[in-house]
């Protein structure tokens, strides 16, 4: 027997498997003997066991981070500065999240992963601008001040350029946007928190325990002169460029076609296939089956799940959730104790499913996203305003092409026109000539097949309804109709025979409607590396070749999400673009520096989609969501060279020599922000174990997008900005010198 533990929409399923545990041993003491109690599948463990990876891939990515601060500043004092942000700043987005109400879940822990590498890069620009100060001479109470004061506004046009990204997420529609609510908003809260931690804390730290060095030490000299290289070879570089803007505008403009060509040959799909631990095996029957033949075929796919090595138990129910299907879960071993992937041994005992002869059987995964266990990905509706029968026709010719199609698997269809039936037809000229009516014709049929009450009786205190019907073994074949009698009004009794005629016939066993027309649905699985999105196109294809001209199609379950969310992402994105412009144009005062900023964002997509094709992943929800991200994080670069070239031009220097100078001074913070947002994201990239395929999505989306993004960024910025930036020299000067100590300032003391 088995027994089903389902949670309320409020309740948290882990909690629900804790305690349901440790009530199991006193259940199972008052069982009698010989009967035990099992748990056949907890789908908790896929959540417990991938949240457990997301918390490890968290300290990953922290220390991570560390590193690369270290290498690049190469002092443990300069490191504190950012590593207090990290703890700060999720502290105060666990105190974000409790006030929202949300949960502790991947997502939320997902955005906190990312969010490692965003909280640190405010507190690594303003640690770096000051240290630099400190470096040149400046005293740390004095470069602090100074340094606060050059970089505010670009931490501030960051920070609001980041949740203006992160805003439109928020407001995403449907499940698979109300999903991702707690993803943006979460991370939007780490973000505001980081760069109120930045302008405050850590230019107060760096007073504090920054220190100019006289002498480089020995382990960190080797990195002083690969970075003091690295400036020369990029200020080289980038004044070649800018005489010859031709050839970058030129290498821009491929890269900016090339995201067409990468992203129409991308697959789409609502969300990446997830290795969840567990197997479901499905079994649909022949119409009318039995139980007990339903349960002999079950035991054939008993068969089969004891020779996959990976198996761990099994549990199956024969007649579930009608008498003729079957339904099994196939639970696999331990993530860490298996090397093949659950798709892949789901496709290894499909030729078994196959070979249970006489029933349609298949295994699939559990979807994602929280949809029902049992949905197949592809729903593909087929409507007609014809009858069922004329339905049915046009739905053979089509299933007729698509079972030639290797990739789509289990194809199976609503729409049975296979249901026995016996139409009664009565002659209604024999029914008058003998003085009878229709309906004493089809109360005797009713009430001989049926069963009728014709009253009650009461015996001991208890009432007993009174049915007349024929004996079971008077009404199993369609002949015995024949044989009943009904009663003339002359009181004699006629046989059936003598005014009904039978017709055996088959008719549909559903009906089903799809937007108020008559519709058939064809579901399928996958196969693997077959995305939704080329199955649809596929099924598109065979529908406009093989349906009559008055079918029209549709979509329901994971498909239509998938169209709807894609939509919806396509629209966020585009919102995330006018958002940031925007606001980008209210801080800079200029609708010029937004479009300069703004410009390497289309040529860092074609990073994020290079690394989803080579890695072999897809466009899906998460994938998509990584690359509104990178709207956010690839502005960064553009705000803080635009902003520091503009300082420049308003201390009297000219917009070439500005721009030269800004972005030869603003390359180390760029590439260790870069290059911390990248190795804080890597742990996502090369994840392992339960829910791993989700993490890899964004991860590998923000690592490539960063690295080409970036390289785009410190050429593709100075180079527009010598083109279309506004001129400044004319405007008031500002009441301090950016880059040198104010003409007769005094040190304070130390």
């Amino acid at each position: 027997m088995a027994i089903g533990v389902v949670r309320q929409s409020v309740a948290n399923p882990l909690q629900i498997s804790t305690e349901l545990r440790q009530l199991l041993p006193a259940i199972q003491g008052r069982l009698p003997d010989g009967m035990r109690i099992d748990l056949a599948y907890d789908s908790s463990v896929f959540i417990d066991a991938s949240i457990d990876n997301v918390y490890t891939t968290l300290v990953e990515a922290a220390a991570l981070v560390l590193a690369v601060i270290l290498f690049f500043l190469r002092s443990a004092r300069a490191v504190m500065v950012p590593m207090v942000t990290i703890p700060i700043s999720l502290i105060g987005t666990g105190f974000v999240m409790w006030v929202l109400g949300f949960s502790v879940n991947t997502l939320t822990l997902l955005s906190m992963v990312l969010a490692i590498g965003l909280v640190v890069d405010d507190a690594i620009v303003m640690l770096e601008n000051i240290y630099r100060h400190i470096e040149r001479g400046l005293h740390p109470i004095k470069a602090a001040l100074l340094g606060a004061r050059e970089i505010q506004f670009a931490i501030i046009a960051t920070t609001v350029a980041l949740v203006a990204v992160f805003v439109p997420v928020a407001f995403m529609a449907g499940r698979t946007g109300r999903l991702f609510v707690e993803f943006a908003l979460t991370l939007t809260g780490a973000v505001i928190i980081s760069s109120f931690v930045a302008l405050t804390l850590s230019p107060m730290m760096c007073s504090r325990l920054l220190r100019r060095r006289e002498t480089e030490p020995l382990l960190a000299r080797p990195v002083k002169a690969f970075l003091d290289w690295l400036d020369r070879i990029y200020a080289d570089s980038l004044r070649w460029s800018l005489k010859n803007r031709g050839v970058v505008i030129l290498v821009a403009l491929f890269a900016a076609a090339g995201n067409v060509v990468v992203f129409t040959s991308l697959p789409s799909e609502l969300a990446p296939t997830e290795d969840r631990g567990v197997i479901f095996g499905i079994l649909v029957g022949p119409e009318a089956a039995t139980v007990d033949f339903t349960d002999a075929y079950m035991h054939r796919v008993e068969d089969i799940y004891r020779e996959v090595p990976e198996m761990r138990q099994f549990f199956v129910a024969s007649g579930f959730p009608i008498a003729s299907d079957g339904f099994s879960v196939l639970l696999l071993k331990d993530w860490a104790e298996r090397e093949r992937h659950a798709a892949e041994i789901a496709g290894s005992i499909f030729p078994g499913f196959l070979d249970v002869a006489g029933t349609l059987a298949f295994p699939v995964l559990p979807p994602s996203l929280g949809a029902s266990p049992i949905e197949r990905p592809v729903n593909f509706v087929i409507m007609d305003s014809s009858s069922y029968r004329g339905l049915d026709r046009s739905l053979q010719a089509f299933l007729a092409e698509v079972s030639q199609n290797p990739n789509l698997l289990s194809v199976d269809t609503d729409l049975r026109v296979n249901t026995p039936q016996i139409r009664v037809g009565m002659s209604r000229d024999r029914i008058g000539t003998l003085g009878l009516d229709v309906a004493t014709v089809g109360r005797t049929v009713e009430t001989m097949l049926g069963g009728r009450e014709v009253t009650k009786f009461k015996q001991n205190g208890e009432q007993y309804e009174v049915i007349v019907q024929a004996e079971e073994a008077e009404r199993t074949s369609p002949d015995q109709l024949m044989r009943f009698f009904t009663r003339t009004p002359q009181g004699d009794l006629l046989p059936l025979s003598v005014i009904v005629d039978l017709t055996e016939t088959v008719e549909p066993r559903d009906r089903n409607h799809f937007n108020r027309s008559r519709a058939v649905t064809v579901t399928a699985n996958l196969a693997p590396g077959y995305s939704l999105g080329e199955a649809l196109e596929y099924l598109n294809d065979v529908a406009a070749r093989t349906l009559p001209p008055g079918a029209t199609i549709g979509y329901d379950g994971q498909s239509l999400e998938f169209f709807e969310s894609g939509a919806s992402l396509y629209l966020t994105f585009a919102l995330a673009l006018v958002f940031i412009f925007l606001v980008l144009a209210a801080q800079f005062e200029s609708f010029v520096d937004p479009a300069i900023i703004m410009l390497t964002v289309p040529l860092s997509m074609i990073g994020a989609l290079l690394a989803l094709q080579f890695t072999g992943n897809s466009l899906n929800v998460y994938s998509q969501i990584g690359l509104v991200t990178l709207v956010g994080l690839i502005s960064k670069n553009g705000i803080l060279i635009t902003e520091f070239a503009n300082q420049l031009q308003e201390a009297g220097k000219a917009k070439m020599e500005a721009i030269v100078e800004a972005s030869i001074l603003r390359l180390r913070p760029i590439l260790m922000t870069a290059f911390s947002m990248i190795l804080g994201t890597m742990p996502l990239a090369f994840s392992s174990g339960a829910g791993a395929e989700s993490r890899h999505q964004i991860g590998w989306v923000i690592v490539g997008g960063l690295l080409v993004g970036t390289f785009f960024s410190i050429y593709v910025v100075p180079m527009a900005y010598s083109f279309i930036a506004r001129d400044r020299q004319n405007r008031p000067s500002t009441d301090y010198t950016p880059f040198e100590t104010e003409p007769g300032a005094t040190l304070p003391a130390e």
